[in-house]
């Protein structure tokens, strides 16, 4: 038996599109699309030519969208940040239990189609990232990154708060380095760019070898950065502790 997810009765064409006017705010182009990216693989329909119809294909390609779509402001919110750091916040904002999550937020997961009791716990984020591959398809990327930054992202999700998630660099490297006799050192400078501001500059040494070096506009930031380019550093010296 097919239900739809957490609602009686099917999905109508109708009920996507007021989503994606009342949530997104867009008009699409080609709802089957959207329609196709709500079919749980459980609820698969049957096409004569394409064979069974389900959002998996739209979800692999929501995902590297999404991706390159965080990827990107990432970039630009944290001038200053290397790449450890981002590649970490990138994947805490699109990890399953955060889209999950999202999906939950936008009423989403009400629209789901598939069997009745199917306990798959990625149902609701695979379902956001396979909606992210058809707002792509339908609009392509430059929209899709208004409408995820937008009417998603930034909106329903406190970005600075998750960049301070499990992100204290510092008191971890202090701790492993009490742990393993190992001197951890952080040196700071006050330095004036081009445009005269003031940015602080932090460099860690672990037994005295420059391991990282952080830029920010307060000293604590900064510390920050420069002891999460000393972890990448470690590992690439295949420091254990």
């Amino acid at each position: 038996m097919i239900l739809l997810k957490k609602k009686p009765g099917n999905k109508t064409e109708e009920a996507v599109a007021n989503f994606l006017r009342n949530v997104l705010g867009i008009k699409p182009r080609n709802i089957s699309l959207y329609q196709t990216a709500l079919i749980h693989r459980s609820a698969s329909t049957h096409h004569k030519l394409l064979g069974n119809l389900n959002n998996e294909r739209l979800e692999y390609l929501g995902d590297a969208v999404l991706s390159a779509i965080v990827a990107d402001y990432l970039f630009k919110k944290y001038p200053l940040h290397p790449e450890g750091p981002l590649t970490e916040m990138r994947s805490k904002m699109v990890c399953r239990e955060r889209l999950n999550s999202i999906s939950r937020k936008i009423g989403l997961n009400n629209l789901i189609s598939m069997e009745t009791g199917n306990g798959a716990k990625s149902v609701d984020g695979d379902a956001f990232e396979a909606l992210i591959g058809a707002l792509f398809l339908d609009k392509g990327f430059n929209q899709t990154k208004k409408i995820v930054l937008n009417k998603i992202f930034l909106t329903h999700m406190n970005v600075d708060a998750i960049m301070l998630e499990d992100h204290n660099f510092k008191g971890k490297l202090i701790n492993w380095g009490q742990k393993n006799n190992i001197t951890v050192k952080f040196e700071n400078q006050l330095i004036i760019d081009e445009n005269s501001k003031k940015l602080h500059k932090s460099i860690v040494f672990v037994n005295n070898k420059q391991s990282g070096e952080g830029l920010d506009f307060t000293i604590k930031k900064a510390e920050q950065i420069a002891a999460a380019a000393a972890w990448e550093t470690l590992s690439e010296w295949n420091y254990e502790g």
